[in-house]
């Protein structure tokens, strides 16, 4: 990846609804070039997909929270009964696996804090492999959904 593929990258993440011809006068380059990078750059997997980012609020999303997750057992079945579970949960927006304590950091929304006891109680603390769960809430989110630095 060059400079130029970084370039395309970054407008993208700024505006990913750009028409080829746009994206091309951004960084400088005639339309087939850029299609081809663009093409390319799909292809091997550098842009995942394209997607809206829709305000939370909009869909009556008004409440968030962290939840650090740990573990009983890490063993291979346990980790992969609770991750395959975490997948069909539509409330967790965001999981990731950590090294340390806790095993795993988890980005819920729900409308209120009452749907985000309820859920707590009836589906994250029934997770296969659960040994302890903290949460944390969030008070006001400062950098969200950045693009990636060049």
């Amino acid at each position: 990846m060059d400079a130029l593929d970084r370039k395309i990258l970054t407008e993208l993440q700024l505006d990913g609804r750009l028409t080829v011809t746009e994206l091309a006068a951004r960084v400088k380059l005639s339309v087939s070039p850029c299609h081809r990078r663009l093409r390319d750059l799909e292809r091997t997997g550098a842009i995942r997909g394209y997607r809206a980012v829709v305000d939370p609020a909009a869909l009556g999303l008004n409440f968030e929270a962290l939840v650090f997750a740990t573990l009983a057992w890490e063993d291979r079945d346990t980790v992969a009964a609770f991750e395959e579970a975490l997948t069909a949960i539509p409330q967790v927006i965001q999981a990731q696996r950590l090294f340390g304590e806790p095993d795993y950091l988890l980005r819920v929304a729900t409308a209120d804090l009452t749907a985000f006891q309820q859920f707590y109680d009836q589906r994250l603390a029934t997770l296969p492999g659960v040994q302890r769960l903290t949460s944390t809430l969030v008070m006001k989110n400062v950098v969200h959904d950045r693009p990636l630095p060049e």
